[in-house]
């Protein structure tokens, strides 16, 4: 008798890579996030999207911390146009109106906003007149010390453990920086100890969710993504995945838009008020990521993205050759009636070790060009 050839066993099925988890189709979580009076939202017409500026993609692996000093060098050499243009003021001149006439033109230039320098030069000028300071350089001494007080309003030092999870919601305009950013913070808060969980919330432009994704797999970092639909949606299944996988940190991105986009502002407010949903604390950090070089408009921003979400911290990028350090005196000076908005990190290189706490002496040092 013959035996009957057995039959080939079944290859088993490659297992779902871990980093990603996707999404179920948003229709099936219309019953969670549908709001109790749901807002009409009209019907736009459709806006060309701005081209986005190339992002650098963030560096993957992970390195040694860097020691203070070299990022204090990196600082300052990044804030080297800047402190340039102001602290050469202080050179081999007299201690007279000519000296702070030009002082308050190179803040002005430096986008420090009429606000902050007349603020500045307030001050300077009483300190130079109560203490007789008759050096330019000790005038120069004088204003770092005056600076670093104005900025003070802005330092605030972002608790990790505020939390947990500790749900941060990410904004901004398309070209800030803001994927790489959220690379960048991911890397510092696992090196802290703190796992993460991330969401791509940006469900209509591939580009952006691919970086999020991709970043995620090589840095062993999950990403909650989905294709199309409600990104509120997403940031509240991320939000519940957090919870039960009792992950540290859920850093809720969103898409890029401009503030003059209204139906996308409205957007915003949606997924910030669905997150609550998830978890009545939160969002615990509401971030907006702003690009440095962009001076004044920077002010326009803040301004309109505080109003629609109620901004808890700003991420502010690329401050690396600009001319344009001031912005942020503006800022804490409530230029064009903006809130002081508290600075959480500033970044001046693409490096992952780039992105560092803001410190306002170490600022205010390196925007007067101090080389020590």
């Amino acid at each position: 008798m013959v035996e009957p050839e057995p039959e080939p066993e079944p290859e088993p099925e490659p297992e779902p890579e871990p980093e990603v988890v996707e999404v179920a189709d948003v229709e099936q979580h219309d019953s969670i996030v549908a709001e109790p009076e749901p807002e009409p939202e009209p019907e736009p017409e459709p806006e060309p999207e701005p081209e986005p500026e190339p992002e650098p993609e963030p560096e993957p692996a992970l390195q040694a911390e860097p020691v203070k000093g070299s990022w204090l060098s990196r600082l300052r050499q990044g804030l080297s146009r800047t402190g340039q243009a102001i602290g050469g003021i202080f050179v081999g001149v007299k201690v007279d109106e000519n000296l702070f006439e030009e002082l308050e033109t190179a803040l002005i230039m430096a986008d420090a906003g009429m606000e902050a320098t007349e603020k500045l030069l307030t001050e300077l000028r009483a300190k130079v007149k109560k203490d007789r300071i008759a050096q330019a350089e000790d005038v120069k001494v004088a204003l770092r010390e005056i600076l670093t007080n104005h900025l003070k309003v802005l330092e605030k030092q972002f608790d990790l453990n505020a939390a947990k999870p500790l749900v941060v919601m990410i904004a901004g305009v398309n070209g800030a920086g803001k994927t790489t950013s959220i690379g960048k913070l991911a890397n510092d808060f696992q090196a802290k100890g703190a796992s993460v969980l991330l969401a791509a919330g940006d469900t209509f432009r591939a580009a952006a969710r691919e970086q999020l994704i991709e970043w995620g797999a090589r840095n062993n970092v999950a990403v909650i993504a989905q294709d199309g639909g409600d990104p509120a949606a997403g940031g509240f299944d991320a939000v519940n995945a957090g919870k039960a996988r009792e992950t540290g940190v859920v850093m809720v991105d969103t898409a890029g838009r401009l503030p003059t986009q209204l139906h996308l502002m409205e957007e915003l407010k949606k997924i910030r008020r669905v997150v609550a949903k998830a978890d009545g604390s939160a969002p615990h950090e509401v971030l907006l990521v702003v690009d440095g070089n962009t001076g004044q408009n920077a002010l326009s921003q803040i301004k309109a993205f505080d109003a629609a979400i109620n901004l808890t911290g700003l991420v502010v990028t690329k401050l690396d050759g600009t001319a344009k350090g001031g912005i942020l005196a503006a800022v804490a000076a409530g230029g064009q009636g903006v809130r002081p908005v508290p600075v959480y990190w500033i970044g001046v290189g693409e490096g992952i070790h780039d992105l560092q706490p803001f410190v306002a002496s170490e600022f205010a040092s390196a925007l007067l060009g101090d080389k020590t």
